[in-house]
């Protein structure tokens, strides 16, 4: 006896292990065959409460996660790239996304399970191309999360015969809150609603005593299926943990969206049965029940969106009462905004996150910029010293955005097209960096040269002021270009490159001319020719980012969010 409840109770694990290994894995082949197309999902974040859900149920369906989805949306909503109603309309569609994987899990491909395992080997082990090689690792996945239902199935069977587990099913089948909180439990457990789903469709499908009816029944299984979607919003409130405002307000809206609609549907279980009992393949209960299962999951989750999409601006008020004040979002010297270390499995929203943060340093580097023509032009020491302090701050920042994208190359997640991208993207963030280094640089050579006693003549400061407006003007078509991978300032960039070449072979020439002349101090001379040697650095800095997005014209869009 002892050795069969072993026996069932680890044929239940490793059937639930090998699923979810599968689950996971289809995730990361789905995501790594979508790829570029993740980013159109991006563009809809910010349109409308519609487009959000839209957005959502995509996300949803390709990370086979309906909490991934919701920590995505936490993520951008505490970074403040995301308004609140947006994101609380992501989460409504995070709902409807992931009742997918039931849908999926309800067709009956026993008799093919072994069939697709090998075939989706041999895809990912012979196929030379990647983008096909990820077909066949999704292949794979899908036949090993099969694998792990079927093997879940199997050890189930013998339950059915024993009394004490059927008294027990009996009395969760009889009340319907028992059975909300069951299922809510064991989604706080395995921490998937998709997985607890799977083991409710396995054992719903096993027969009573008569052969042909559930021994659970549809009615048994509606309320363990609320609990599912209640016990899987504990991932957000758990992912909102020391986040923003509206951060962890987008994670109780979750619980609301999900307590809500069981506190409705539990009243009318009966006639819901009905209805799922409607709308599904007709046949013997055994036969169809994982499929009413899955209907009844789809439907329920459907059906409160669409109660809840007009009622969107009373779920932000009864957030914000629940979470009150204002979404002040401290941002201490030399830490990241944008970047999150949670959304590392999900690259393409990780490279957006990326893009913003570096977007923001660069913002920074052209105040520095800024400050750095003062402390020439006007030997302001003050100005000086802002540019050594900034010019730290971005250091530090740029160390972590360096790490955080190393960190990104070792997870597997990406695939070749967003490695090359990333590639790109480091060597962007450098040029940024370089740019703060060149103003430093500048700030300490007009420092040696004051410390000999040397003076700029006036012709001298004049030119290095148009200078500095010319790459001040690179500088400022970088930012729109980094904002919103404006093609148009890419290229203007790119056409002043030479000018600013030019203008510094000119202003050498002047200057040679100065000193002949005796208008100019010798003391002088390093210091100039280095001031405007590094302002012609900082234009080839502008020019290669202006060039990669130029080569990356595939990049966020303009629509994309800000």
């Amino acid at each position: 006896m002892d050795n069969e409840i072993l026996k069932t109770v680890f044929g239940l694990l490793g059937g639930l292990a090998v699923f979810l290994f599968g689950m996971n894995m289809m995730s990361e082949g789905l995501q790594k065959v979508a790829g570029e197309k993740m980013r159109y999902v991006l563009s809809l974040l910010t349109k409308n409460a519609v487009m959000g859900v839209l957005a959502g149920a995509i996300t949803t369906a390709v990370l086979q996660s309906s909490s991934a989805t919701t920590v995505m949306a936490i993520g951008f909503v505490s970074a403040g790239l995301l308004k609140l109603p947006q994101a609380i309309s992501i989460i409504f569609g995070a709902n409807i996304g992931t009742t997918m994987t039931a849908q999926l899990i309800a067709f009956k491909i026993s008799d093919y399970i072994w069939p697709i395992i090998f075939i989706g080997f041999l895809i990912y082990f012979f196929a030379k191309k990647e983008n096909i090689k990820y077909i066949g690792e999704t292949v794979f996945a899908f036949g090993l999360l099969f694998l792990g239902i079927n093997t879940m199935g199997s050890v189930m069977k013998p339950l059915a015969s024993s009394p004490i587990f059927v008294s027990l099913i009996e009395q969760v089948a009889d009340m319907p809150v028992l059975g909300v909180l069951v299922g809510t439990l064991m989604t706080v457990v395995v921490q998937s609603s998709s997985a607890t789903i799977a083991v409710l469709q396995n054992f719903a499908a096993q027969a009573g005593p008569d052969g042909v009816s559930s021994m659970l029944g549809l009615q048994g299984a509606i309320p363990i299926l609320f609990g599912d979607n209640i016990g899987t919003t504990i991932t957000a409130l758990l992912a909102c943990i020391g986040q923003s405002k509206n951060a962890k307000r987008t994670a109780i809206s979750h619980s609301i969206f999900n307590i809500t609609g069981t506190l409705v549907f539990i009243w009318f279980i009966p006639q819901f049965a009905w209805v799922v009992q409607a709308i599904s393949p007709t046949g013997t209960e055994v036969d169809v029940i994982s499929r009413q299962i899955a209907n009844a999951h789809t439907l329920f989750n459907v059906t409160n969106t669409l109660i809840w999409i007009p009622l969107l601006p009373l779920m932000v008020k009864i957030v914000t009462t629940i979470i009150p004040g204002e979404d002040e979002r401290e941002q201490k010297q030399g830490e990241l905004q944008f970047i999150d270390e949670r959304l590392l499995d999900q690259p393409e929203f990780a490279i957006h996150l990326v893009l913003q943060e570096i977007s923001r340093v660069n913002e920074m580097v052209s105040g520095i910029l800024v400050q750095t023509r003062k402390s020439v032009l006007h030997n302001d020491s003050a100005a000086a010293e802002s540019v050594l302090t900034a010019e730290g701050e971005v250091d530090i920042l740029q160390d972590k955005i360096i790490r955080y994208m190393s960190t990104m190359f070792t997870t597997g997640y990406l695939n070749e097209a967003q490695s090359v991208r990333l590639a790109g993207i480091m060597e962007v963030s450098s040029n940024v960096e370089r740019i703060s280094d060149s103003c430093a640089s500048i700030v300490h050579k007009m420092k040696q040269g004051m410390e000999r006693n040397g003076t700029f003549s006036e012709s001298a400061l004049e030119e290095m002021g148009s200078s500095f407006t010319l790459v001040e003007q690179m500088a400022s078509l970088v930012t729109e270009v980094l904002k919103n991978s404006d093609c148009n300032a890419a290229t203007k960039v790119v056409e002043l490159e030479s000018n600013i070449n030019q203008l510094e072979h000119r202003l050498r020439k002047k200057h040679l001319n100065r000193l002949n002349e005796g208008t100019c101090t010798p003391e002088m001379t390093v210091t100039y020719t280095e001031i405007l040697h590094n302002l012609e650095r900082i234009g080839d800095y502008c020019t290669h980012i202006a060039v990669f997005v130029l080569e990356n014209q595939k990049g966020i869009s303009k629509e994309e969010m800000k």
